[in-house]
């Protein structure tokens, strides 16, 4: 099991040049959690691509409905401060903050699209390219 991202699962629902990786990490461990907010944030992305006309809305509602069968949510709406203060110890949002939060509270790896993040925590959080290369 492992904490992925909403890169990682943008990755794997939308196809580009980085959905080979995000497949193969998936290969190596397809058990994948993150904090409910992953949802807003793919939500975001896939309207993004929608206004570019880079996407149909069919194949949006697909996308996430794909991510939704990846993904299991983890609840960390208790944890405010606990949030807060990695946030504020680590100078990341309180975004970013969430994903290392459920990676440290569940002993797992975090496996982030996000190099800075991935540099901040490295004995808890992987570039997704060097995670996919492991495999």
């Amino acid at each position: 099991m492992i904490v992925v991202d909403t890169n990682v699962v943008a990755y794997t629902v939308i196809p580009g040049e980085r959905t080979e990786a995000a497949l193969a990490i998936a290969r190596r461990d397809p058990d994948w959690v993150a904090p409910r907010l992953w949802r807003s944030e793919l939500r975001n992305v896939l309207a993004t691509a929608l206004r570019l006309k880079r996407m149909r809305l069919a194949n949006a509602l697909a996308a996430f409905g794909a991510a939704e069968e990846i993904v299991e949510d983890i609840d960390v709406e208790g944890m405010v401060g606990e949030c807060l203060e990695l946030a504020q110890r680590a100078g990341i949002s309180a975004y970013d903050a969430e994903f290392v939060l459920v990676a440290e509270q569940m002993g797992l790896q975090l496996v982030t699209a996000d190099r800075r993040l991935a540099k901040a925590f490295p004995s808890r959080a992987v570039f997704v390219e060097d995670f996919a290369a492991e495999s």
